[in-house]
């Protein structure tokens, strides 16, 4: 605009100066809301404006045994979504409950922003540790993100875009990363620039997820 109407440009670009030159940005980061409820989880996602974080909630009331799903999720989203919920059915111990008692909650997960649709298999942990979370009425330890798909056998399969997702995780103040000891290498194959500040733990199943996070 200035440009096109001959007026001087600044020699310097300086940050203040960003939206009056290129506006508005068209994306907006999260910062890592700490986990400080029970049933919310941040997870890490890659899109293809790169990596972002992304939060999970959840929320348990007395019913029948229902899981209510809402955020926009594609159909490989909703699939993570279930096999959570039938692990944690044929495991409630990890939500220190029995089966009957398990039964009688009715489980609402919801991944905010609903005007943008989200898929892909990487939420998975993050899922069923957002629904263990609510169920046990306990926060999970602040500082931490997740990533990485589960099966209906417990195990923690690797994930693509770790490079983008760290650096999201470090944008948005994340502390400890929890993934895949499957995705090991991809990590070490990272810069030391783009690591530094960060502790990843690593796991094989969603048991070591949740003896580390709780």
């Amino acid at each position: 605009k200035k440009v096109a109407l001959n007026e001087p440009l600044p020699s310097t670009i300086k940050k203040d100066m960003l939206k009056e030159y290129l506006g508005l940005p068209t994306a907006f980061h999260d910062k890592q809301s700490g986990n400080e409820a029970p049933g919310v989880v941040t997870g890490l996602a890659w899109t293809q404006m790169g990596g972002e974080i992304l939060f999970v909630e959840t929320s348990v009331s007395n019913g029948k045994g229902v899981m209510t799903m809402t955020g926009n999720l594609g159909d490989v989203m909703k699939e993570s979504a279930t096999i959570a919920y039938q692990y944690i059915k044929a495991h409630p111990e990890l939500a220190n409950m029995d089966s009957e008692k398990f039964a009688s909650k009715d489980i609402h997960v919801h991944v905010p922003e609903g005007a943008t649709p989200k898929d892909g298999p990487s939420a998975g942990i993050t899922m069923v540790t957002s629904m263990i979370s609510a169920l046990r009425g306990e926060a999970i330890k602040s500082g931490i993100a997740m990533t990485g798909e589960m099966t209906l056998r417990g195990r923690v399969l690797p994930v693509g875009g770790i490079k983008e997702k760290i650096l999201a995780a470090k944008r948005a103040g994340v502390k400890t990363i929890v993934i895949s000891e499957d995705n090991r290498k991809d990590v070490e194959d990272i810069k030391e620039v783009y690591v530094k500040g960060l502790d990843f733990h690593y796991v094989k199943t969603i048991e070591d997820v949740i003896s580390f996070v709780f």
